[in-house]
């Protein structure tokens, strides 16, 4: 899978997806971006975006975009409260599906 990270998320997490092509959204260029447009740019290159922002499918409707959008849900966004999620968030870029969300941990 081709995987983009949220520019909230550590980038160092890419390293822990292994298995699939992942790159960050500053790394990409698309920094300071709004939600929407940012969405329509990744969808034409990127299977599944991650990301940490819970207002996302409240300002966004996401079965408009054709990316698969995974939704972290740690108590932070640092690398050491996420990287315990790691297994499920695998498992789940396994089965993503366009044009749904899906949330992974809880809080």
């Amino acid at each position: 899978m081709n995987v983009l990270l949220d520019e909230c998320l550590p980038a160092r997490l890419r390293l822990s997806l292994t298995g699939h092509s992942v790159t960050t959204v500053p790394r990409r260029g698309w920094a300071r971006i709004e939600n929407g447009d940012l969405l329509r740019l990744a969808e034409k290159e990127f299977d599944v975006f991650l990301t940490v922002d819970r207002k996302l499918s409240a300002q966004q409707d996401v079965t408009k975009f054709d990316i698969a959008i995974v939704l972290i849900r740690a108590r932070w966004n640092r690398l050491e409260d996420i990287r315990p999620l790691v297994p499920e968030l695998l498992e789940t870029l396994s089965h993503a599906t366009p044009r749904v969300l899906i949330t992974v941990g809880k809080i």
